[in-house]
């Protein structure tokens, strides 16, 4: 064991000294910037403790070659540390915070001994040296030399070194933030490209089966008119579910949840009848819309990458940021893509497979390269015709109804185009899909009439193309006292956005297929609209790319009536919201405290210590504080008397808000400036949010009066 350095501390400036050569040290012996970190905060807690009860005491910095152990030993000789047991344990609650350093000390380091008793206490805790480190003794006994020449440590510059240590941390904390964003997005893509490809197989399944057996006199019967009244039916079963119209019992409930699922699933084979009538009747009906290639290639990226079994296969889309939008109908070209590509998967199994697109005179070419087994030139003449196999060794293993490529043929040619296929055996294959890139059949959207609004009306325009979700947001806005008008395609909201300015827009991102992400960021570069605010509501969970196109606000499906409310409401409001700032470490108390205040009725804000609350009651000048007694760093009367000895925060009304008992000196403390209490304990009552509006009111009234008879 060799010492490296130890010094004696017998105030703040050598308890600040004592951690910046910890961190030196640190630095010599090769730890990287969190363990530096990590054994700095840790010498200045133990070394403050002792400080604070024992008014002083010794620190030494040691290695031990063999074990490879970088130690620190701090001693003291104070009274000792009463109830060490409970401190160790975590239970011990004392008012100056005696105790969290020990306890993060431990959690920090890979070795941690205390002893304490009535000569004194002695901690030893260490780090395990990093692989790198230098443990020769000549380099060990510079390392020494090199810290006992440093000179007394400025507190301004360790608390730069601090500072610039909590930058650097906050960034690598943001990168890590936006890294998790970006998974969570491709994790997104990901899960609907597995969904829609499920959904996709089970149809193809189910297709030889269900056309043997259906008859064309029970198809004939099926219409978009059949599945009005389910549509109704799951529409008024959401309402009934949320209370709109008064309470249910339990059994009533019940029973309206088994008839919604009935109607789900009902609405499902509808679903399923229809597609199969219209390819049976040959009249498939083409939407056309206009969308960007690159879009189309990002939605195709998600939904096929889990198709790819391993890394010996890659997926490669070719960039088509510079290809000009297309007027055709986005979700038969995605078909029949889907088809071509999730083919060459099946029939490459190492390599690569290659989408791009390219523009020629008035049309559009998709290929699909795989470095596959081929076609010959003889099963090339009969891959699209129906149920059509091709007999070799690979196609034996995978499953398929060889329907696939005649009903891409088919649709190619319904939108005015057609489908070719170039390959060479053991070499690989290319299917073309070329298109015109604007749909001969194509028209313009017609005007839709705006509903007469009451003058002076807040309106809000919903882009959704779900009718039954768009019914449910009205239903719920008009109780709120908007009104409302829905739109299902971004041209539609075009044309109602050139006629009339709405208070406010709710914005799906996901409409049939096609994204709306252009006509976020055109509304938002629009100066015209630019203070229309904005709310995305969508099951597209990429908050980032949301807000850095400009939206207001942002709520993910399935969506909480009462939060899209009140997120309307605040949008549109034109009036500052009472502020109200909550002191109280406690993350739970927080949360339940802020359920209970509406987002609309108030603006709350939250620290998470004494300090950070006294700064932040300076810089709001909130309406109320909610007050804890418990802090890490300050208990409630110190807090309350730094509030009421500024003149910035003295008239602030304040609610002590904890689970201390209080005494009847405390009490009286209270009264004496003022100072409602409500216990944590009463967040758990039935009638908890009816208290704390109580509370609220009486103690802002209070206040008024106060400070009129002061005045």
């Amino acid at each position: 064991m060799m010492r490296l350095y130890e010094m004696s501390f017998g105030n703040e400036r050598d308890v600040v000294e004592a951690r910046q050569q910890a961190r030196t040290i640190g630095e010599s012996l090769g730890f990287d910037h969190h363990d530096q970190i990590r054994i700095a905060t840790s010498v200045s807690e133990i070394a403050r403790n002792a400080f604070r009860y024992a008014r002083g005491g010794k620190v030494a910095f040691e290695v031990d070659p063999e074990s490879r152990m970088f130690s620190v030993f701090v001693v003291d000789k104070g009274a000792g540390i009463p109830h060490l047991e409970k401190v160790l344990a975590g239970s011990y609650q004392s008012s100056t915070g005696m105790g969290m350093g020990i306890l993060g000390t431990r959690r920090l380091m890979d070795s941690f001994s205390i002893q304490s008793g009535d000569t004194g206490t002695a901690v030893r805790f260490g780090k395990r040296l990093p692989e790198n480190a230098a443990l020769d003794p000549a380099i060990l006994q510079r390392i020494a030399s090199n810290i006992a020449r440093r000179g007394p440590v400025s507190p301004l510059d360790e608390l730069q070194t601090q500072n610039r240590e909590l930058m650097k941390t906050l960034d690598e904390l943001r990168e890590r933030k936006e890294e998790l964003v970006r998974a969570n997005s491709e994790l997104q893509d990901t899960n609907r490209g597995v969904v829609a490809l499920y959904a996709e197989l089970d149809e193809r399944a189910d297709y030889l089966r269900r056309a043997s057996e259906l008859k064309s006199s029970f198809l004939s019967n099926m219409s978009h008119e059949f599945r009005t009244p389910l549509n109704s039916m799951l529409a008024l079963t959401r309402m009934l579910l949320d209370r709109m119209d008064g309470e249910l019992n339990s059994e009533q409930d019940q029973q309206i949840r088994f008839i919604q699922q009935s109607a789900k699933e009902l609405a499902e084979m509808v679903n399923d009848l229809l597609d199969l009538a219209k390819v049976e009747a040959g009249k498939l009906e083409v939407h056309a819309k206009t969308f960007s290639v690159s879009d189309l290639f990002g939605a195709l990226r998600g939904m096929l990458k889990p198709l790819l079994a391993d890394n010996s296969l890659n997926l490669v889309f070719e960039p088509a940021e510079e290809l000009s939008p297309l007027l055709t109908d986005e979700q038969k070209v995605s078909q029949i893509l889907r088809n071509f590509i999730s083919n060459a998967i099946k029939f490459t199994p190492r390599g690569e497979v290659r989408i791009c697109a390219r523009e020629i005179d008035a049309s559009v070419e998709f290929s699909v390269t795989d470095t596959g087994i081929g076609i010959s030139e003889f099963d090339q003449k009969i891959i699209f015709e129906e149920f059509a196999q091709v007999d070799t060794a690979m196609q034996r293993k995978v499953k398929g109804t060889g329907l696939g490529l005649p009903l891409s043929r088919k649709l190619a040619e319904l939108l005015g185009g057609k489908v070719e296929v170039s390959s060479t055996v053991g070499v690989g294959s290319t299917f073309r899909l070329r298109i015109p890139k604007v749909y001969q059949g194509a028209q313009e959207a017609e005007e839709l009439p705006l509903p007469a609004f009451a003058p002076g009306a807040k309106w809000v325009l919903i882009i959704e193309d779900n009718p039954e979700t768009a019914f449910v947001y009205s239903r719920y806005l008009n109780g709120a006292g908007f009104q409302t008008h829905a739109v299902s395609s971004v041209e539609d909201a075009r044309h109602v956005l050139a006629e009339a300015r709405p208070g406010a827009i709710i914005l799906d991102i996901l409409l049939r297929s096609v994204t709306s992400w252009d006509f976020l960021r055109d509304l938002k570069a629009n100066p015209a609209f630019q203070n229309v605010p904005v709310l995305v509501m969508s099951v597209v969970d990429d908050e980032r790319k949301v807000f850095g196109l400009g939206a207001d606000a942002f709520l993910t499906k399935p969506f909480a009536p009462d939060r899209m409310i009140a997120e309307i409401i605040r949008l549109t409001s034109e009036t500052n919201r009472p502020k109200i700032l909550m002191i109280d470490d406690n993350e739970v108390s927080r949360y339940l405290l802020r359920g209970i205040l509406p987002d609309f009725e108030y603006e709350v804000f939250e620290a998470r210590n004494g300090r950070e609350g006294v700064r932040m009651a300076q810089e709001l000048r909130p309406e109320i504080i909610f007050l804890d007694f418990y802090l890490p760093d300050l208990n409630g009367f110190e807090i309350l008397k730094d509030l009421k000895e500024s003149n910035t925060t003295a008239s602030i009304p304040i609610v002590l808000h904890s689970t201390k008992t209080l005494q009847e000196a405390d009490l009286q403390l209270c009264r004496e400036n003022c100072v409602a209490v409500f216990p944590k304990q009463n967040l758990t009552l039935p009638d908890a949010a009816v208290r704390v509006r109580e509370v609220i009111f009486t103690i802002s009234e209070h206040a008024r009066i106060e400070h009129g008879e002061q005045s």
